[in-house]
């Protein structure tokens, strides 16, 4: 059943925690509205106005908030796994630590939300916005970020082993010690993106723009950087030994003491003015 704008009044002044779950509660007013440690299980929340409204600790679990309005809510340590809120505005949101695993948050509004240390697991969260957004130490292996927006994020030393990025936007994130194995990143833009110290062993970058990225330290061995534009990016110390370097450029790039052991490439790839890739180690495609 749907409540009434009176029983939704009297049903929030009951004791909390409230227990709401599998609640009709699709299009309504909840403003500030304090439900931290709520139990909305399974909950229709579907276009619910939720802005400013004190969700910590509540549990969402499953709970249907698609399109809803959920800006500068406080969703701190909430239990929102398998929930579906695509299309919904989290903007400024704070996420720190939420449950969110499995859940549907594709083309979410996030821009300037706080989602550190949240678990996003498997979470769909391609072409959410995502600028600005803070994902320090988040765990969002296997996720899908495809075609998302993370211009200027911050997800130093998060976990995005699996992580679906293509065709996402990057430019100037800080993923400083992030851990990217086996990520897919092809036509990403990753320009001035700060990646140094960060583990892309095995990594997709085909066709990827990292232009005057910061990759000091960073370990791409085994990476695949076909067509990918490393134009004035910093790679000292930077690791590809085994990496794939065919018709890729890395005009202005700094090599210094880059490990380019067994990294392969063409006669079409551009290295920096004198440097000479087979002396480092690389190998030459046929």
């Amino acid at each position: 059943m749907q409540f009434s704008k009176t029983e939704l009044s009297e049903l929030l002044s009951q004791p909390k925690p409230l227990s709401l779950a599998n609640a009709d509660l699709s299009g309504a007013e909840l403003a500030d509205a304090d439900l931290g440690g709520a139990n909305l299980s399974d909950a229709n929340l579907i276009e619910a106005e939720l802005v400013d409204a004190d969700l910590s600790k509540a549990d969402l679990s499953r709970a249907k908030l698609r399109a809803a309005d959920l800006r500068r809510a406080n969703l701190n340590k909430a239990n929102l796994s398998g929930a579906d809120l695509s299309g919904a505005r989290l903007i400024g949101a704070d996420l720190v630590d939420a449950d969110l695993i499995g859940t549907m948050l594709s083309g979410v509004r996030l821009s300037d939300a706080d989602l550190s240390k949240a678990d996003l697991i498997t979470a769909d969260l391609s072409k959410a916005d995502l600028n600005r957004a803070k994902l320090i130490h988040a765990n969002l292996s296997r996720a899908d970020l495809s075609g998302a927006k993370l211009i200027r994020a911050i997800l130093s030393e998060a976990n995005l082993s699996g992580v679906n990025l293509i065709g996402a936007f990057l430019n100037e994130a800080n993923l400083s010690g992030a851990r990217l194995i086996g990520a897919d990143l092809r036509w990403a833009t990753l320009g001035k993106v700060n990646l140094s110290k960060a583990d892309l062993s095995g990594a997709k970058l085909v066709s990827a723009d990292l232009s005057e990225a910061d990759l000091t330290e960073t370990k791409l061995n085994k990476a695949d950087l076909n067509a990918a534009n490393l134009n004035g990016a910093n790679l000292t110390k930077a690791d590809l030994s085994e990496a794939k370097l065919i018709d890729a450029n890395l005009s202005g790039a700094n090599l210094r003491w880059a490990n380019l052991t067994e990294a392969v490439y063409s006669r079409s790839t551009i290295f920096p003015h004198g440097f000479d890739p087979k002396s480092a180690g690389a190998i030459l495609s046929p």
